[in-house]
């Protein structure tokens, strides 16, 4: 039997707190989007706009003609929210393809909220409308469906049925 003098614990610990400490980056930055959020609607240019297309776009089915004609007739000010909010594909040049993972995040999270706005909601379904407007790949909608799962915002029989 061979003599193992080195140890390897403190190098693991050692990188167990590096691996901690950069996750914590990206902890602090979901904590400020958390309380960040679309706070450009509560202000001009936005805000007007949204109190009248808010009720509107509750009482349509997402991704419905009607749907689609509310956010044509936001123009300016949904406009004004893509620029503000990076969490929206439309803030991008490459669309989702130039977001980063904490951008996804928020994006889903805000999926799910806004699936719960609408009487006829269903995230599960509005991530099949969002892969077909944004191009989202299989493999990152399977991640996107993994991630809304994990935190049982859809069901596993839903996902799969």
């Amino acid at each position: 039997m061979a003599n193992h003098p080195y140890d390897s614990t403190a190098d693991t610990l050692k990188h167990s707190l590096r691996v901690g400490t950069l996750m914590g980056q990206a902890i602090t930055e979901l904590v400020e989007r958390s309380t960040e959020h679309d706070l450009s609607k509560t202000e001009p240019p936005e805000l007007e706009i949204f109190n009248e297309y808010t009720p509107k776009l509750k009482h349509s089915t997402y991704g419905s003609e009607e749907y689609k004609g509310f956010l044509e007739a936001m123009g300016e000010a949904l406009q004004h929210h893509y620029a503000h909010n990076r969490h929206h594909p439309e803030h991008h040049r490459d669309g989702i393809a130039s977001m980063t993972l904490i951008d996804l995040v928020e994006m889903l999270a805000d999926w799910k909220a806004a699936s719960e706005r609408h009487a006829d909601g269903d995230l599960s379904r509005s991530l099949e409308i969002q892969r077909k407007r944004f191009g989202i790949s299989d493999q990152l909608l399977q991640i996107l469906r993994n991630t809304a799962e994990h935190f049982g915002w859809i069901e596993e029989a839903v996902r799969r049925g």
